[in-house]
């Protein structure tokens, strides 16, 4: 009996890598963001050029700067033929030779205001009773 445990406890201990190393990463970008192997995007829209809004960062008493396409840019830098004209915490504006492009970190996010009927009426302020 003992050897059947270890001969199974052997055999999970083998096995156990393979099965989850088949798993998704968790942290990989999305499909449509991955570049394919030859070098292209896979993407079909203004970000096929490579200009995608990735992240940005706004330091205090600092110049703001955006990472598009994989390339830190400057408030006033180009990239892709391109001048980044304006940026703030949600989207990066691009003047350029095609006119005005607008960047945005969720692009694919619809935003919706959530309103609750009488939220503020029914509430009451003052304590809690059972906390101190």
């Amino acid at each position: 009996m003992a050897v059947a445990m270890r001969l199974r406890a052997l055999i999970l201990l083998v096995f156990a890598p393979l099965a989850v190393a088949q798993t998704a990463d968790p942290t990989r970008p999305p499909a449509n963001w991955v570049a394919t192997a030859d070098g292209s995007e896979t993407a079909n829209d203004a970000s096929a050029a490579g200009l995608r809004l990735q992240s940005v960062l706004m330091p205090q008493g600092g110049r703001p700067v955006a990472v598009i396409g994989g390339k830190t840019v400057a408030l006033g830098g180009k990239v892709g033929g391109a001048t980044l004209i304006r940026l703030n915490e949600r989207e990066a504006v691009l003047q350029g030779a095609d006119g005005t492009t607008r960047l945005y970190l969720t692009p694919d996010v619809q935003k919706q205001m959530i309103v609750t009927p009488n939220a503020g009426k029914s509430a009451k302020s003052g304590q809690v009773k059972g906390l101190p």
